[in-house]
């Protein structure tokens, strides 16, 4: 409501709303739907949509769980639908050019790739059960997932620290990192994965780690992920980008733009968005978001390639969510790289899925 009345302040138009995507996706003028819900509800709209002949945008993560990341990826297949994955840094110009002189050789035979995200977030408390608050549709916004009793902290943002709805620090700025390491590193799936960290810092109802350490290991190269959710700490000046190392240097990559750095630690060359550089093409605004939406619809209307396209999301999507379960059960996974399952451990493979309520699993 606070939208629509923003909206209708600045003289703009008023939209069509609905509490039920079921009935927006009945809609055959409707030709594009953007995906903006908490995590757990992201495959399955997204699956439905292509089943109703529409095109989509979903944000990162693409889904909750593996098995339904892949259940999208099949979707978009079968149907034939143009499927974004909300990873923007692809469309970024800025990371774009870091990627390309790189595959160039800008800092020699790259092996590492480090990924960080330091949030300085607070506890969230412990919050009781409570009776749904009026005008909330709280059996509608829970969707899939299995029914639990509503609390303030399982609601609003606060449900990415909650297993049933979120999925962790992890995919909520790791996506965006790792899937930078990945391109950079020119990698998909790893042979193994092995995670470490806990819940240190508050003791109220997180139910994810606020610390995490990742590896994931290939032949020749490894990418690590680092997440701290409770320190304010920062590397080379910042919270959160992107660090490729090589064997003449290494390059930081974030939203502002990339820094180049010889073996012992000097900046060498830097190339930032909106300001005066080395790199012409590269002042003035770089809203990478801007920019990938703009592919998926040029996507859309003529068949441009997509810098994001679902089968590429999914993958850093995947080995995250691998992380949380590496995590979660305290040991070392040895993947088959071609689609990043574990098939030689059972509890493991016990997490690639979820129990959804009844009617609202995400089958095509």
């Amino acid at each position: 409501r606070k939208r629509l009345a923003a909206m209708e302040n600045a003289g703009l138009p008023r939209p069509k709303t609905s509490i039920d995507v079921r009935r927006l996706l009945e809609d055959k003028s409707i030709d594009v739907v953007a995906i903006a819900t908490p995590n757990h509800w992201h495959s399955l709209i997204g699956i439905w949509a292509c089943q109703a002949g529409k095109d989509v945008y979903v944000e990162k993560p693409c889904s909750h769980n593996w098995w339904e990341g892949r259940q999208l990826v099949r979707a978009a297949e079968r149907y034939n639908r143009v499927v974004q994955h909300g990873t923007q840094s692809r469309s970024s110009r800025s990371a774009i050019e870091a990627v390309q002189r790189l595959r160039q050789g800008l800092i020699g035979d790259v092996y590492l790739a480090r990924g960080l995200c330091f949030k300085r977030r607070n506890t969230i408390g412990r919050a009781p059960i409570e009776p749904v608050p009026a005008g909330v549709n709280y059996d509608l916004w829970t969707g899939p997932a299995p029914l639990e009793a509503f609390t303030h902290n399982r609601f609003h943002y606060n449900w990415h620290w909650f297993w049933r709805w979120g999925t962790g620090e992890t995919l909520n700025n790791g996506t965006h990192e790792v899937d930078v390491c990945r391109w950079a590193l020119g990698v998909d799936f790893p042979h193994s994965i092995d995670a470490s960290g806990g819940r240190y810092h508050f003791h109220d109802d997180w139910q994810f780690y606020d610390t995490l350490i990742t590896n994931f290991n290939y032949p020749d190269k490894m990418l690590s992920w680092e997440g701290k959710s409770c320190q304010g700490m920062k590397f080379y000046g910042r919270d959160r980008g992107s660090t490729i190392m090589g064997t003449t240097g290494t390059v930081l990559v974030d939203r502002d733009g990339y820094e180049i750095y010889d073996l012992n630690g000097k900046k060498t060359d830097q190339f930032k968005v909106g300001g005066k550089t080395s790199s012409a093409d590269l002042v003035g605004a770089d809203s990478m978001t801007d920019a990938h939406f703009a592919n998926f619809i040029a996507g859309v209307r003529t068949g441009e390639k997509l810098h994001a396209p679902i089968e590429v999301g999914n993958v850093a999507v995947t080995m995250l969510q691998l992380s949380n379960v590496a995590w979660e059960l305290g040991r070392r996974f040895n993947l088959e790289t071609a689609d990043g399952k574990e098939r030689h451990d059972a509890d493991a493979m016990k997490s690639w899925g979820r129990a959804y309520q009844p009617g609202w699993e995400p089958e095509i």
